[in-house]
């Protein structure tokens, strides 16, 4: 069984943010994996399910996302190398993306919150959001839209993104790694 969580914060005000790039690609892989509903109030988050596949939204905001992804990895006795994380990263330009398994959370309070409750031996697919200025912006950076231009390119990123995601499912990481990862949004757009 693996899965998918994707992290945001719930609600219409935080829909289009850019902490919630996870929350849309999950909405993407759920439509593209014709996945049912089967959430309960004990996962605290939306749970979809297609046959051997999990795909997880915490709806505990951002900061606790471990308590809803270790109540559903419990309940389903998912193993740590089957759990792929979707996260906004600032660290990386607006479009690039990165795989990895394990490592530190950058001060991203997501995954702070994951590490906490499950260890840091997961996957993570690390989607870059671009970075503000300055350092004292970040949380207003992140908590608002993406532009017109980067809203524009949306559909290639969040395609590319769920190819890459059933590729995880398939194919080693190191595999993924040197199919997917972009640099920035313009390894897509010349491709």
């Amino acid at each position: 069984m693996t899965l998918f969580v994707g992290l945001g914060n719930p609600g219409k005000t935080y829909e289009g943010t850019r902490h919630n790039i996870g929350f849309r690609l999950i909405d993407k892989l759920i439509n593209e994996t014709q996945a049912r509903d089967i959430s309960k109030q004990s996962f605290e988050g939306k749970l979809y399910r297609s046959s051997d596949t999990l795909f997880l939204k915490p709806t505990t905001f951002m900061n606790l996302s471990g308590k809803s992804l270790q109540a559903v990895k419990h309940f389903f006795k998912v193993p740590l190398d089957e759990i792929i994380v979707i996260h906004d990263d600032i660290d990386l330009p607006f479009g690039a993306v990165r795989f990895k398994s394990g490592g530190g959370h950058g001060g991203h309070n997501g995954l702070r919150s994951i590490d906490s409750h499950i260890t840091k031996e997961y996957i993570r697919v690390r989607v870059g959001v671009g970075k503000p200025e300055h350092k004292s912006q970040v949380a207003d950076y992140v908590l608002h839209d993406f532009s017109l231009e980067e809203e524009a390119m949306m559909p290639q990123l969040l395609a590319h993104l769920t190819k890459a995601c059933l590729a995880l499912k398939e194919q080693p990481l190191n595999r993924v790694r040197s199919l997917y990862t972009l640099k920035s949004i313009d390894d897509l757009l010349k491709s």
